[in-house]
């Protein structure tokens, strides 16, 4: 079934029921990597909210959750700066970090995450998407651990990510309709 947000129509790309499963997986992942360790989880708002609230229910060991929001997006369109809306508040030094991104797409973002959380000074980090546009990064990163999906150049909504502030509340994934068809 297709919506419509605002000016742009969207077909079904991924199920809940397929997301919910891969969470399971990555939580059980999380489960082996970090035993004994108690991480700290940061999940990057607002995108990541639906995520990281699934994922936290498959994650069985003892961790710590906090958040930092951020904003690279104005409506559809990329800023050139990434604005730091709530900071962090709590000290990760010599601490394993696990960054809960909702998309990983050029790179931009995650690079300013990466380059703050480093500078505290961690034990670790990790990072753990729900989607990855591998054909669309622009930079190398190492610490790609956890991935969900990996998807084309669609422009998604749904599960947490928007269109102009809306769409973020669709429990399925959807991607764009191509104005080409």
């Amino acid at each position: 079934m297709r919506i419509q947000i605002d000016d742009k129509e969207f077909e079904p790309m991924i199920e809940y029921d397929q997301i919910k499963k891969r969470a399971r997986l990555i939580g059980i992942q999380l489960n082996v990597s970090y035993e004994g360790l108690h991480p700290i989880f940061i999940g990057i708002l607002n995108g990541s909210f639906m995520f990281m609230g699934d994922l936290m229910k498959e994650v069985e060991i003892p961790c710590e959750i906090t958040f930092l929001k951020l904003a690279s997006y104005e409506g559809a369109q990329r800023k050139d700066n990434v604005e730091e809306l709530i900071g962090l508040g709590k000290d990760i030094s010599g601490r394993h970090v696990v960054i809960v991104e909702d998309i990983v797409d050029t790179g931009h973002t995650l690079c300013h995450i990466l380059d703050a959380i480093n500078k505290l000074q961690p034990a670790s980090v990790a990072v753990c998407t729900l989607l990855l546009k591998p054909t669309e990064i622009l930079y190398k990163f190492e610490n790609i651990a956890y991935v969900g999906f990996e998807i084309g150049k669609e422009f998604v909504v749904g599960y947490g990510l928007d269109y102009k502030d809306m769409g973020r509340t669709l429990k399925d994934i959807y991607k764009e309709v191509d104005a080409n068809r």
